[in-house]
C-alpha cells in the first residue's frame, strides 16, 4: 500500500510540474515567404531611363499575337515539315494521315489497318488486347517488332499463334508500319 502512496505522489509530482507554462513557442517560418517577397526570375532590372517611361508604356496595352492564327494565315504553313510524313512513308499532303508504308489503303472492316496479306489475321490477334490505333501509330525497326512479339508472349499473355501465322503477321506489321521501309 506504501508503494502504491508512494508512486501516486510522484505522479502527482510529476503532472505539477509539467503543468506550468510552457514557454511561448516562435511561429514556424513561412517556406514560401522568400518565393513570394523575391523577383521572377525572368524580370531583369530596367536601366533608369526606361524606368521612368514604363508607367507612361503600361496604359497602352501591347497588342498580343496568337501564334497559331499567325501560323495559319501564313500561305507557306501548308510546307511547313512534318516530321511524321516521312515517317509513315507519305510523299508531301496529298498522301494523308492514313497513309503507311505498305501503301494498302485502310480497311475500316479491320480498324483502319491498310488492307494486304496478313491484314485479317494481325488484326484478331492484336484486337485482342488492344485497340489497331497501338498499331498504326508503330513506326519501328523490324528488330523492335521482333522484341515486341516476345515480350508479348511472355510479359503480357498474348497467346502465340502457330509459326506460319507469327510469320504472316509480323511480315505484316513490318512491311506496313516499319521505320525501315
Amino acid at each position: 500500500m506504501r508503494r502504491l502512496a508512494a508512486l501516486t505522489g510522484g505522479l502527482a509530482a510529476a503532472a505539477l510540474l509539467t503543468a506550468t507554462a510552457a514557454p511561448a513557442q516562435q511561429p514556424a517560418p513561412d517556406p514560401m515567404a522568400a518565393l513570394r517577397e523575391a523577383r521572377p526570375y525572368d524580370v531583369l532590372p530596367r536601366p533608369a531611363a526606361e524606368a521612368e517611361a514604363a508607367p507612361a508604356a503600361a496604359a497602352v496595352p501591347a497588342a498580343v499575337v496568337d501564334p497559331m492564327a499567325a501560323a495559319a494565315a501564313d500561305p507557306m504553313a501548308a510546307a511547313i515539315h512534318d516530321p511524321m510524313a516521312a515517317a509513315a512513308g507519305a510523299q508531301g499532303p496529298a498522301a494523308g494521315p492514313a497513309a503507311v508504308a505498305g501503301g494498302g489503303a485502310p480497311d475500316p472492316e479491320l480498324g483502319n489497318l491498310p488492307a494486304g496479306h496478313g491484314a485479317e489475321e494481325t488484326y484478331y490477334q492484336c484486337v485482342a488486347c488492344h485497340s489497331t490505333a497501338i498499331i498504326r501509330q508503330q513506326r519501328i525497326t523490324d528488330a523492335r517488332w521482333d522484341y515486341l512479339w516476345h515480350w508479348m508472349i511472355d510479359k503480357q499473355g498474348m497467346v502465340e499463334p502457330d509459326a506460319e501465322t507469327k510469320d504472316l503477321i509480323l511480315g505484316y506489321l513490318k512491311r506496313n508500319f516499319s521505320s525501315e521501309r
